[in-house]
């Protein structure tokens, strides 16, 4: 096999080691794997104060996080797929560029509306890195012949896992700083680093996949089926009667055209048969659904059913990150994916419980302690659906595959805004916040009796023509 060449800092180029992992990749990997969840996570602190700035209520600014999650959902496996067939670097680098250009957009703002889009663009944007990201470890491994980047696989989900609930912290300092617009203004810097360290380290070398062409037809039904769906589920009305059996006829659609043509965007027939791919994702849904129930929920009511400033509600969920990143980085060595989802699940369960001791009055000491226990699944959940996708999902369709599990996540984000839209519909009190605790264990549980009788995650084994 003749080496990837890789660009130094000093414009020359040299093969990485033969050997091992090319660490030279895991900044630009990490940072732009992390555009996404820290764009989903800080605007969880700044919905009040954009409310409170453009006369819109809750029900408008929910929007916010909806449009990020319906673009991502959508863009995720879309450009997986990209980068599947014509490689990492030339997506990572369209995406991060994308990510300056929508967060200068919505930092100049004039109405939610613009606001909206910027957000939009943002979810297209974001969606690029991490399935580059996974294709990237996939084709290291199969140079090093190393069958177990266990550490690089956590490394990408305790970065991940971290920003998101370090999100609320620095989107309330950045809001005390500078207002709400400082949370868009961020991913100006951020865009520019993720565009030198991609330009300086990501190989030029196209994949390994499929060269049968853009399945375009395929991309359009799916994105239809989705949309038609979520937009349907977010404000499920009468007069919205026309969604459900445009979703069903999309669906349909998708379907007919997967099964037929030669190089379709998924893999109907092969998925079909990878049933513990499906169970990963479900169970990434279900987790997810979950976490980020608990992270807008909750935090709305720090806000108001706690009357905690926005700047003071972030810190209040500082222990949830804390406690993520230890349980991540301790656990993370062993891919244990069953234990992992088991006892992640049935934690996500006490801190439900914990959820309805709750009240206007709560002390402080509890409400960390309840953002702490919360952190515990939240370093193992993720952790262990990504080491398993790994396992599971085929080498040429790794990217695809990865955007697929990212799909689920914010199908889930997108369940829990429509939780927190029908449980905290007259304000975040703590009568909805307990109803939303309920919704939530229902869901922990059953993310366990999921898991509970599938053995094969015990004997997970590196991938191997699987879909």
């Amino acid at each position: 096999m003749i080496p990837k060449l890789v660009r130094t800092a000093s414009g020359t180029r040299r093969p990485p080691p033969a050997d091992r992992f090319d660490h030279r990749l895991i900044a630009p990997m990490i940072l732009g794997s992390v555009l996404n969840p820290i764009n989903s996570s800080m605007i969880a602190v700044a919905l009040v104060p954009i409310g409170a700035a453009f006369g819109a209520p809750p029900a408008e600014t929910a929007w916010l996080v909806s449009a990020l999650y319906l673009a991502t959902a959508v863009g995720q496996p879309v450009i997986g797929r990209l980068v599947d067939m014509y490689g990492p670097r030339p997506l990572y680098l369209i995406g991060t560029a994308l990510v300056g250009a929508a967060g200068l957009m919505g930092a100049l703002a004039p109405s939610l509306g613009v606001l909206i889009v910027a957000r939009v663009l943002l979810g297209l944007g974001t969606s690029a890195a991490y399935p580059a990201s996974m294709q990237l470890i996939r084709s290291e491994t199969e140079r090093t012949g190393q069958n177990s980047p266990a550490r690089v696989l956590t490394a990408l989900s305790v970065a991940n896992q971290t920003v998101a609930v370090v999100g609320p912290a620095l989107g309330g300092f950045l809001i005390g700083l500078g207002g709400w617009r400082a949370i868009l203004t961020v991913n100006l810097p951020l865009s520019a680093a993720c565009l030198v360290l991609g330009t300086l380290w990501l190989p030029r070398t196209k994949s390994a996949g499929e060269q049968r062409g853009v399945d375009l037809p395929g991309m359009v039904l799916f994105a239809v089926t989705l949309l038609s769906l979520m937009f349907f589920l977010m404000s499920p009305r009468l007069a919205h009667w026309w969604l459900p059996p445009l979703a069903a006829v999309a669906a349909a659609g998708f379907a007919l055209r997967e099964l037929r043509t030669a190089g379709p965007f998924i893999d109907l027939r092969v998925l079909g048969g990878n049933l513990p791919l499906l169970a990963t994702y479900l169970r990434q849904l279900l987790g997810y659904t979950t976490t980020y129930s608990f992270l807008y929920g909750f935090t709305q009511w720090l806000e108001e059913g706690r009357g905690l400033h926005a700047s003071t509600a972030g810190l209040v969920l500082l222990p949830l990150s804390a406690s993520a990143l230890a349980v991540s980085g301790l656990t993370g060595r062993r891919e244990a994916v069953r234990r992992k989802l088991l006892v992640g699940g049935l934690v996500q369960i006490a801190a439900c419980a914990g959820l309805l001791l709750l009240d206007s009055g709560s002390p402080i000491a509890l409400l960390l302690l309840v953002g702490a226990v919360m952190g515990i699944p939240q370093g193992l959940i993720g952790l262990a659906n990504q080491n398993a996708l790994y396992r599971q999902s085929a080498p040429e369709r790794i990217a695809s595959a990865a955007g697929l599990l990212r799909t689920f996540s914010y199908l889930g984000a997108l369940g829990a805004s429509a939780a927190n839209a029908a449980f905290l519909a007259h304000g975040a009190d703590t009568a909805g916040l307990h109803e939303l605790a309920l919704f939530m264990a229902a869901g922990s549980v059953l993310l366990v009796l999921v898991t509970l009788p599938d053995r094969s995650l015990s004997t997970l084994t590196p991938a191997s023509g699987k879909a």
